[in-house]
């Protein structure tokens, strides 16, 4: 996911046999919001939790973590990328921002920017490896050596996923930025970060394989490897990139992952037992240490999407719903996360209704209702850049009319997605937009499908 973004945690998880950690997303947009402080205790105290991610660098959430043993991480925003790419400044801010906090708070990395390379500018997409290193250079000139530094990526970085042997980087991207950054990133010994969300990819057809629910499964006939869950298939789709260009050996890290326990009344999927089921199966999974079919035996570094529910003022519905916890600390349902508990779904679990049956399979990309006019021209300007994909918005074509942004901009992002595989990060868009089974045609105006 790019966008504002929104709070992620760390998990940790105790099994006989091992301990293993996972976190979650710390988002600070929603309203009745508890104090930092509180918080910080909470996690401590209550819950498996050993690690939190954050999308700034709020000194009131970095002072509150300060002695609890929590692993903090946290964020440059994507605008200040340039100017990190000047030694004066990277070393201006690691005083700022890290040292007068270090070591009492436990940082764990620095995130520069977030999703960068699928959403731009290119100024930003040019100066991201530079800001890593010169970053990574104040820290040492600052004495702090046990820091690391690393940038998210949206599963938009990929020409293709399905099968995982035929996946790859895009081109240009490839070789021009992931391979500089994935060599930076093994010379530091830090993990390479992305964003993969099975529930962006959902149709009825495959709910069991997004959920890590019991399915039939997918063959890749390459390596011989079955999969029985999408988030696997994406981790070995990644994998399988990294080793093309040469870097099998970095460490992936999950840093946004989950599903939301409600949200818009169209996508029905979005309720309390998908997202106990897909989070209490993204725990176990980890907890096992099996691994991936190509990657057998590693452990993911994984947090989970977020800690409260309605953190965001303004995402859509589904945004809101991604919170393991409400404001109150009670839970949206149990995955185990509080200590003691089991780990079995509980509070509201109503039977989700199916979603209406899809026409003939087909799915569209269209923008979500609350998704900006501002936005949703930045993401045509992005899909025109791209390809012949204009003409029919143009003036005497068959989608000018109506003449808005929002009509255009669906056209565009529909195109867009159904054109570059119809995976769900093609239809992201820095969570503008959304799948629907309902065709948006109208009139003349014919969309690919």
């Amino acid at each position: 996911m790019e966008l504002s973004r929104v709070s992620f945690f760390f998990l940790l998880l105790l099994l006989p046999a091992a301990v293993h950690s996972i976190g979650v997303n710390y988002g600070t947009l929603g309203d009745n919001l508890p104090s930092h402080s509180q918080v910080a205790q909470f996690l401590k105290s209550k819950t498996v939790i050993d690690r939190i991610k954050i999308f700034d660098v709020n000194p009131d959430i970095i002072k509150a973590f300060a002695n609890t043993g929590i692993l903090v991480t946290v964020t440059v925003p994507n605008g200040d990328i340039p100017s990190l790419t000047n030694a004066r400044n990277a070393l201006r801010w690691v005083n700022a921002n890290i040292k007068p906090f270090h070591p009492a708070t436990k940082f764990h990395y620095i995130c520069v920017g977030t999703e960068v390379l699928h959403w731009g500018p290119q100024n930003l997409v040019d100066n991201l490896v530079p800001a890593m290193r010169v970053l990574h250079a104040a820290l040492v000139k600052a004495g702090i050596t046990d820091v690391k530094i690393s940038s998210p990526h949206s599963l938009g970085i990929l020409q293709e996923s399905t099968p995982p042997s035929n996946a790859s980087f895009r081109p240009g991207w490839d070789v021009g930025n992931l391979a500089p950054m994935l060599q930076f990133l093994r010379k530091t010994k830090s993990g390479f970060m992305v964003n993969p969300y099975t529930y962006f990819g959902y149709s009825p057809a495959n709910a069991n394989f997004c959920l890590f629910k019991p399915n039939a499964g997918m063959f890749d006939r390459v390596t011989g490897k079955r999969y029985t869950n999408q988030l696997d298939q994406l981790l070995d789709a990644v994998y399988i990139s990294m080793k093309k260009l040469g870097y099998p050996d970095v460490e992936i890290i999950v840093a946004e992952t989950g599903w939301p326990s409600g949200g818009d009344p169209q996508n029905k999927h979005a309720n309390p037992v998908n997202a106990a089921a897909y989070n209490g199966g993204l725990l176990k999974r980890d907890a096992s240490g099996v691994g991936t079919p190509l990657m057998p035996g590693r452990k993911f570094e994984t947090y989970i999407f977020s800690l409260f529910n309605e953190d965001l003022k303004g995402p859509s519905l589904d945004e809101k719903n991604f919170g393991l916890f409400r404001p109150d600390f009670t839970q949206v349902y149990n995955i185990g996360i509080l200590r003691g508990s089991q780990q079995q779904p509980t509070g509201p679990s109503p039977k989700p209704s199916l979603p209406a049956a899809p026409t003939r399979g087909k799915k569209w990309c269209v923008p979500k209702p609350d998704a900006t006019d501002a936005a949703l021209q930045s993401n045509i300007d992005y899909v025109c850049s791209k390809g012949p994909y204009c003409k029919p918005i143009q003036t005497g074509g068959a989608c000018f009319e109506p003449n808005n942004v929002r009509a255009h901009a669906a056209f565009i992002m529909n195109a867009f997605y159904q054109k570059n595989g119809r995976n769900d990060f093609n239809c992201d868009f820095a969570h503008t937009g959304v799948v629907t089974f309902n065709d948006p045609s109208k009139g003349s105006c014919k969309y690919m499908s």
